[in-house]
């Protein structure tokens, strides 16, 4: 059993001040052949001590005096040692990492040697992705692969990334088709990426059209482990870190604070002789004072240590097992990933299993038969606090003395907003497989038959809850309610739905000499039906009990909605070279939409390439493959 130990501790942090005057800081730049790299990782060899580029590809490392090398990597280029003693700038030039030739990657409804694409495919492989130690897939992406844009949309727990490939594609969704072991799914955070082999990004017309209207952005193809035989492992991956802010924004004290309010509506009144139009001078100069003496009256709130914790602790376990014989091969993999926020009442908790199977009947015949489950849960307080705890002034109090909610500004009081508001809450659930079978009746040609359903039912629960505020002085003298918490209301949603898809292919792969041929027809069908209810009630009396049937009967609502929506294709491909050297593909799809009316409800995509390997030319072999020619293709 292999157990893997991660802790990501900012030790830095904690040094001493005479520790930190024995830093220098080691500043430069990290750049490819087109430019300044982002996100690329910066690390003392041997430490923890590291960053990551900015968007132009510079950084900025304190390390400590007698530093001798860095570390610096980026997903798809070369990891570099750079000898950095007695240095404090360097600019560091990294070299893409070449995928074979050889290698085989996947294509729409097929594999094919790298060497033998016309199109634009950019692969990752699965450790690249793993290494990332991210939960979402769509994270992992982020620097991966050539012209692929992923822009993270917060770093909250749960949040994900947008994917685009050929930018906005449309008014409506511009997001890459995601397929997963040949089978379309809605979202690629649904996959664990410790379970990813490897993937190939479609980028261009000649590549992604095989899948028709939907491939308009792109598509990501994803390929999860499967076994081999005479494979037998059984392993356990833990990690435990924790995430901190890299920088928080610097206060001043809150007699400054009233200093510079006193300045701002001074400046706005023209500058008049009252120089204190807000806050009294004998006020600042004794606040201290007063603040001790009666702290409702006087606050002094730090909202940012209330309401932030330092850090926020996540953690994975994985356990895989592999079995694999000559007659059935099985990959299985059960994972739990939890990620808590900077702040209480906020987390994202995820249970994943994959069993991928892999059985040989006969010579000829073979099957496949996979299963994987997801059940992801989201907690949520009905308010974001993020924003309004940095701007909320330190002269409104959050509490009084004797820790009941206090009024904030006059009923703006984010700390009691969150976590005394109620909250949102989300449990989702996932249930799918995919069963295929091959059937060889010929040397090179393969027939397979494909059938993927895939069942989702969720639940969002939101109680949002009335908070009332009491003078300081007197719990029994009612002030009024928080913003935004006036009424106890509950709000509950469910969603079920499920997707098939249906697939015949057949796959012909022959060589004739120096002729090589590569050919594929197919048909799928897809059928997707959702349906949604909603129900509520509002002005509880009780908030202590988030159920439907002890709410008013005479405010409650409901509501629901179904829809569905189907396609039909059929689809080939032709792929020719001569040999190697000179090379011609052509696709076509003919998609059928239920989205649209019955006359207009079938379109054809085709598409068409060529290549030419100028290094297999002979009159290239007299050229010395140290100037690079040698890598054109």
């Amino acid at each position: 059993m292999q157990v893997k130990v991660l802790f990501v501790i900012l030790i830095g942090l904690l040094m001493s001040s005479a520790l930190w005057a024995q830093q220098i800081t080691i500043s430069g730049t990290v750049s490819d052949a087109s430019g300044g790299l982002p996100g690329a990782t910066v690390i003392v060899k041997g430490k923890t001590i590291g960053t990551v580029t900015a968007p132009d590809g510079k950084f900025s490392l304190n390390v400590p005096q007698g530093t001798n090398t860095i570390v610096v990597s980026y997903i798809g280029y070369i990891t570099q040692e750079v000898d950095v003693a007695g240095k404090t700038t360097v600019n560091v030039l990294l070299q893409a990492e070449a995928i074979g030739i050889g290698e085989v990657v996947a294509i729409g409804y097929g594999t094919v040697k790298k060497s033998d694409l016309t199109g634009a495919v950019g692969t990752v492989k699965g450790e690249a992705i793993a290494d990332r130690q991210t939960t979402m897939l769509s994270q992992a992406l982020q620097g991966s692969t050539s012209g692929v844009m992923v822009t993270r949309n917060n770093n909250a727990p749960g949040s994900t990334a947008t994917i685009r490939i050929r930018g906005i594609t449309t008014i409506g969704d511009s997001n890459p088709l995601i397929i997963v072991d040949g089978v379309p799914v809605d979202n690629i955070n649904d996959i664990n990426p410790n379970d990813v082999q490897d993937m190939s990004v479609l980028k261009d017309a000649a590549s992604a059209s095989i899948y028709g209207s939907r491939a308009a952005a792109g598509v990501i193809l994803i390929t999860t482990k499967r076994a081999k035989t005479d494979e037998v492992s059984m392993t356990y991956n833990m990690e435990f870190g924790v995430e901190k802010p890299t920088r928080l924004p610097e206060y001043v004290d809150v007699k400054r604070y009233m200093q510079m309010t006193n300045e701002l509506r001074w400046n706005d009144n023209n500058n008049n002789a009252n120089e204190y139009p807000t806050y009294a001078k004998d006020v600042i100069e004794n606040y201290t004072a007063l603040h001790a003496e009666n702290p409702d009256k006087y606050p002094d709130t730090d909202w940012v240590g209330l309401m932030l914790n330092d850090y926020a602790p996540r953690q994975s376990h994985i356990v895989g097992i592999t079995a694999g014989t000559k007659a059935i091969r099985t990959k299985a993999s059960i994972a739990y990933d939890k990620t808590d926020g900077l702040f209480d009442g906020k987390s994202y908790e995820r249970i994943t299993t994959r069993f991928n199977n892999d059985v040989t009947i006969t010579k000829n015949l073979s099957a496949s038969f996979d299963l994987f489950f997801k059940r992801s849960m989201t907690k949520n307080p009905n308010a974001d606090p993020m924003y309004n705890t940095l701007i909320s002034a330190p002269v409104y109090a959050a509490k009084w003395a004797d820790g009941r909610v206090a009024e904030g500004k006059t009923g703006a009081n984010i700390w009691g907003m969150t976590f005394l508001g109620g909250y949102n809450n989300g449990w989702y659930n996932q249930l799918g497989g995919k069963m295929s079978l091959d059937y060889s009746p010929l040397d090179g040609l393969k027939l397979t038959a494909v059938v993927s359903p895939t069942l989702g039912f969720d639940k969002v629960k939101n109680f949002r809850l009335r908070v009332p505020y009491y003078a300081a002085d007197d719990p029994t003298l009612y002030g009024g309610v928080l913003e935004g918490c006036s009424q106890t209301d509950l709000y509950e949603t469910r969603n079920d739905n499920y997707r098939v898809t249906s697939q015949v292919l057949a796959n012909y792969t022959k060589s004739f000499g120096s002729h090589n041929l590569n050919a594929m027809v197919g048909n799928e069908n897809y059928y997707a039906f959702n349906e949604n209810l909603g129900a509520s009630r509002q002005k509880y009396e009780l908030t202590n009990y988030p159920y439907l049937d002890l709410g008013p009967l005479d405010l409650r609502g409901n509501n629901g909605s179904a829809y569905e929506n189907a396609y039909r294709s059929f689809f080939g491909r032709l792929m020719y070279n001569y040999k190697n050297k000179y090379f011609l593909q052509g696709n076509v799809r003919y998609d059928g939409s239920s989205r649209f009316a019955e006359e207009y409800r079938w379109g054809t995509f085709p598409s068409f390439s060529a290549g030419w390997v100028l290094t297999e030319e002979s009159f290239m072999d007299s050229i010395d493959d140290d100037g690079g020619v040698g890598l054109l293709r």
